[in-house]
């Protein structure tokens, strides 16, 4: 499956339905991506807020990560299983609701332990069930991946600013209702949706672990984990790096608005001319201008260059995503959709999440901002040459 779409004529529907499903599907991402916005850039700073260390933040943001990875794929499987993501949805929104309500009267490392370990569990299923949801949605609405997916980088780019503001003249404290607020929101939406998941068949679950256990397919996600945990240092540790630094919560926003507004342009341009490029080598230019990114970052002493760096973020993620993206639906058939993209966020989010909190607060709390970015640069230059290395293997087998 390509990231090209039908008309919705071709697709069986009306323009009109068509428009409306289209307006739903963005909204719903907009919205969802706010909460992102808050999760990524403002819960290190009520963490911190409330007297957690840099070493005990880079747990909460590993523990987390690690119960993603049974979420994940307990959640892809479910829904390619019982031909579902709406409901699967509304199950994880309401629980998000929960969990963040029972941070509010808890002010130990502990119990924030637990409480974050369970909103991972519902928090992080959201983005590869979108992402499927989007994908098979092109069929019906005739309108493209990259065109939905840009509502959420709208939609974290704006609330990153306006929290930060929103927070700067108030407190962290207001942190937990504004989640509860977009959660909210996002649950709302989720009615507007279509199904689109239940007009596919039933998947083998021992065709999609055999397929897992291709070389290919192995060696493309040993490197996706590699620049995934440079990635990971990278965003679990900018706002402790920014505050540590002398920056507001305001800047804060401001360097979390320029990363989400500048890969807009990518997303466009990859969607609709992406395909006339080769993938590995795209990943490969990513994956080394990732590492640039990150040595400059690490070469930094005011938290304003920091922010111009987050510019970079159209280059580096924004072509990274969308072509990993587009190469996930070439080792993946369209029966292990949900199953497939739950694998990439176990990798993306859950496994590398893990590795970079972790050891990543380990670093950054004992050896300091510089050599923790350096070993993050290491890391995408590795992925990097894996990348372009294998991409000569797919060459010369395909002669």
């Amino acid at each position: 499956m390509t990231l090209t779409s039908s008309s919705p004529q071709q697709a069986g529907i009306r323009p009109s339905s068509a428009a409306k499903e289209t307006t739903a599907l963005r909204s719903f991402t907009f919205a969802a991506y706010a909460t992102q916005a808050l999760v990524v850039s403002y819960f290190p700073l009520y963490f911190l807020d409330h007297g957690f260390s840099s070493q005990q933040i880079g747990i909460i943001y590993s523990t987390g990560p690690f119960i993603s990875i049974f979420a994940n794929l307990l959640m892809g499987m479910a829904s390619d299983k019982y031909r579902t993501i709406k409901k699967l949805l509304h199950i994880l929104l309401f629980g998000q609701l929960v969990m963040v309500s029972l941070l509010f009267p808890i002010d130990t490392f502990a119990l924030t332990c637990v409480v974050m370990i369970c909103f991972y569990f519902f928090q992080t299923p959201i983005n590869p069930l979108s992402d499927s949801l989007f994908l098979l949605s092109s069929t019906y609405t005739g309108t493209p991946y990259a065109l939905i997916r840009i509502f959420g980088s709208l939609g974290f780019a704006v609330s990153a600013y306006l929290f930060g503001l929103i927070l700067k003249m108030t407190s962290s404290e207001y942190t937990l209702p504004l989640a509860i607020a977009t959660i909210s929101i996002t649950l709302v939406l989720t009615f507007l949706l279509r199904d689109y998941q239940g007009s596919m068949r039933k998947m083998e679950f021992s065709g999609f672990f055999k397929l897992l256990r291709k070389p290919n397919v192995v060696a493309f996600f040993t490197i996706l984990l590699v620049i995934s945990t440079a990635h990971r240092m990278y965003e679990g540790f900018l706002a402790v790096t920014l505050r540590q630094m002398g920056a507001s919560d305001s800047l804060v926003g401001l360097a979390w608005m320029f990363s989400a507004f500048s890969e807009i342009p990518i997303f466009f341009l990859l969607g609709k001319y992406g395909h006339k490029f080769k993938e590995l080598p795209l990943l490969f230019l990513a994956s080394l201008l990732y590492g640039i990114r990150l040595l400059l970052v690490a070469e930094m002493s005011e938290p304003w260059m920091v922010v111009i760096t987050q510019l970079m973020h159209s280059i580096t993620f924004g072509i990274f995503f969308s072509t990993a993206l587009r190469y996930i639906t070439q080792l993946i058939p369209d029966q292990y959709r949900s199953s497939g993209q739950a694998v990439f966020a176990i990798v993306w989010n859950g496994i590398s999440g893990v590795l970079s909190g972790l050891f990543g607060g380990i670093i950054y709390g004992m050896f300091g901002r510089e050599t923790f970015f350096l070993i993050a640069a290491g890391l995408a230059g590795l992925a990097a040459i894996g990348f372009i290395a294998k991409h000569y293997v797919e060459s010369r087998n395909s002669v």
